[in-house]
Order: C-alpha cells, then sequence, then structure tokens
C-alpha cells in the first residue's frame, strides 16, 4: 500500500493483492479470513498480513468473530463504507442527474438537478455548487473523494477526449471534459459513455451480483449499449464498446427503440411530452402510439440482442439507461424468436431483464467508477 501526500487523508495506491482481497471482501460481506486464503492463491500469513494493512488503513472493518468448525473463530470482515466515496455525473438530453456513493457502493445521495444541460458552462458550474453543498451535508473530507466520474450520451473521439452527442447536447461537442471538470472539482475524473457507466452500475450493484458477463442496452434519447465482461465494463480501444446503434443503417435507425423518436411520434400524435423526465412520469402502456411504435423497433431491438447474443456471449442481457419500466416490460412480452436448432440442440440464451438500479444508472455508474477503478480488481 503505498501513501502519497501527508495529509489528514492520504492518497493511497493499492497493489493488486490489496485489490483482489477488497474485490472478495466486496462481494462476499462478512468473509472470514481463512475464507479468504481458500479463495486465492495467497498463503495465510499473507493474507492476514495484507487484511491488517487494509484494516489500519481504514478499507476494511473487522467485526465479530464466526465459528470455522473446530478452528479458532475467525473475525468477519466488511468493508468500510466512510473510507472512500466517488462522485457521478449524467448529462442527459433534458436533465442531470448526480451521485454519491461510499465505499460500498451504497448511493449516499442522488438528485436530479433543475439546470439545462444545453447550456455547458452554466451546468458545471451549478454541479460544482451541488457537489461542495452534498459534502458539507453529508460531513465528507473533500479528499476523500476518490475522484468524479463524468458520463455522457454520445460517443467518444480523438482518443477519448471528447464527445460527440446527440443534438440536443451539441453545445458539449469538442470541449475538453478532463481538463474542464478536473480543474473546477480538483480530483481524479473519469469519462465514460453513459451506457458504459449504467453497465458499471449494473455490474457492481444489480446484474453483475448474479452475471459476470452481460450486455446492457441503453434507452434514452438515442440507443446504445455497454458491455460487461468477467465482472468489469469493457470499453474497447476507443471507448465505444457497445455503441449499438452502428449496426442500423440511416434509413433503419428510424426504427430504432431510441426514446428520442418515441416522444416526436407521441407529440405528432397529440401527446405532449417534454422530454425523457416526463416520458417516465406520464408514460401509458395503453397509448395506441406507444403500442405502434413498440411493435414498429422490437424486430430492431431484437437485432440488437441477436448481435450481443453472437459476440459476446453473455448470461444475461439488461435493459436500461432512462427507459420506463412499464415500457420495458412491453418489449418483454413480446417473443425473441430465435431459429438456431442444430440437430435438435440450440445454442444457451441469455436471460432478457429490465435493470436491477432505482434511479439513473448512469449517475450512479459514474459515481462507481472512481472507486471501482481505484480500489477493486
Amino acid at each position: 500500500m503505498v501513501l502519497h501526500g501527508d495529509t489528514n487523508v492520504n492518497e493511497v495506491e493499492l497493489n493488486r493483492n490489496e485489490r483482489l482481497i477488497l474485490e472478495l471482501v466486496r462481494r462476499n460481506d462478512g468473509i472470514s479470513r481463512s475464507s479468504l486464503v481458500s479463495q486465492t492463491i495467497l498463503n495465510q500469513s499473507s493474507v492476514h498480513r495484507i487484511v491488517d494493512s487494509l484494516s489500519e488503513g481504514g478499507f476494511l472493518n473487522v467485526g465479530a468473530s464466526i465459528p470455522q468448525g473446530r478452528g479458532k473463530p475467525s473475525p468477519a470482515l466488511t468493508l468500510n463504507p466512510l473510507a472512500r466515496y466517488g462522485y457521478g455525473i449524467s448529462i442527459n438530453s433534458d436533465c442531470v442527474a448526480v451521485s454519491l456513493v461510499d465505499f460500498r457502493g451504497s448511493v449516499v445521495d442522488y438528485q436530479l438537478l433543475d439546470v439545462n444541460p444545453a447550456e455547458p458552462a452554466r451546468t458545471l458550474l451549478d454541479i460544482k455548487y451541488h457537489y461542495l453543498e452534498t459534502l458539507r451535508h453529508h460531513n465528507i473530507d473533500p479528499r476523500k473523494i476518490a475522484g468524479i466520474g463524468y458520463s455522457m450520451a454520445g460517443f467518444l473521439y480523438a482518443s477519448r477526449k471528447y464527445f460527440n452527442p446527440p443534438a440536443p447536447l451539441k453545445n458539449w461537442l469538442g470541449m475538453d471534459l478532463n481538463r474542464e471538470i478536473s480543474s473546477l472539482f480538483e480530483r481524479p475524473v473519469w469519462i465514460e459513455n453513459n451506457a458504459t457507466t449504467g453497465a458499471q452500475a449494473e455490474a457492481f450493484l444489480g446484474a453483475g451480483l448474479k452475471y459476470d458477463t452481460f450486455g446492457y442496452l441503453s434507452f434514452n434519447y438515442g440507443f446504445g449499449g455497454g458491455i460487461v465482461i468477467n465482472g468489469k465494463p469493457f470499453q474497447g480501444a476507443f471507448g465505444n464498446a457497445g455503441e449499438i446503434s452502428r449496426i442500423f443503417s440511416p434509413e433503419e435507425g428510424r426504427s430504432r427503440p431510441a426514446l428520442g423518436i418515441l416522444i416526436e411520434r407521441l407529440n405528432a400524435g397529440g401527446i405532449e411530452i417534454n422530454g425523457i423526465r416526463e416520458l417516465n412520469e406520464k408514460f401509458d402502456p395503453g397509448w395506441p402510439i406507444a403500442q405502434s411504435w413498440v411493435r414498429e423497433v422490437t424486430p430492431n431491438l431484437y437485432r440488437a440482442i441477436d448481435a450481443m447474443y453472437a459476440v459476446i456471449d453473455p448470461q444475461a442481457i439488461v435493459l436500461g439507461g432512462e427507459l420506463p419500466r412499464n415500457l420495458g416490460e412491453m418489449f418483454l412480452a413480446l417473443p425473441w424468436v430465435k431459429a438456431d436448432m442444430r440437430w435438435e440442440i440450440s445454442a444457451e440464451k441469455p436471460n432478457l431483464m429490465l435493470s436491477l438500479i432505482d434511479g439513473d444508472c448512469a449517475a450512479i455508474g459514474a459515481a462507481l467508477t472512481p472507486v471501482r477503478e481505484s480500489y477493486f480488481k
């Protein structure tokens, strides 16, 4: 464990074995030291030394002893939720969501901010104000913030330096977000596509507790995806892995399951919806326009599912993003037809499911990213 700085809250760089122990404790709350030995290639003395170091550093809590058969009881180990925090930002087409998570991944604070995301400079200043107020309210030393996670719809370009966002967020085009956010918050910054941070939230708190490898489909103003392999989000060479809408031609793109297109259809049909937040509040499965749209776009949705199924062979595919839950249930009610039998045997299919995360998955996942990337395997 390498400490940086001479403040009361030190910057800490953990080695691979320390991160492995923290990951095992995260996945097995209350695990004993002896159980850690059996789950690693480390010997008993190494595990005890690492646990002692992590405990002294404030990352682990050592609780009451757990009986282990005839042997000496072993103390239960849990993550110290106060050890570090992550702050996440999700810039959506019509709103901004922010989240603060603790070291165990629990959401300490989550809010939708009343700001106009089409104005980048004002938006970032409003977020900084909320950030400082949140830390003050929860009495958190800013030095305990592992970093800032930033997410936005769109794809990254120029070596992951800039976002190419959807039309409502065009004013963010060409901004050096790493420079802007790191200078504003004075903390390390992680910048990801919102589908990737949504997948991060699922990996840490939702589907990932059961499935190590899964696909994540993000329904926002547009339609994108994220990939989790062996428990961790996969970004690809340029940060755009899972950008599933690329399988559609421009003509087919009008029939992809993008919520911005649904809102256009509803407004044209006399149902006034001002943005995706309002769509979530008002969505009615009984709307004929919505029913017709679902029937139209479902073939392309399942085409995207087929693509993920074929390429990453996932255990599950999660429908998430800003998708209204009852709209998601409409999609799942329509059959996924796969004629892939050979010799009367078919390949195993992934489980299709709705996101298990309440709130904006992208904001929560963005907050989790600095914590996970800095301290867990």
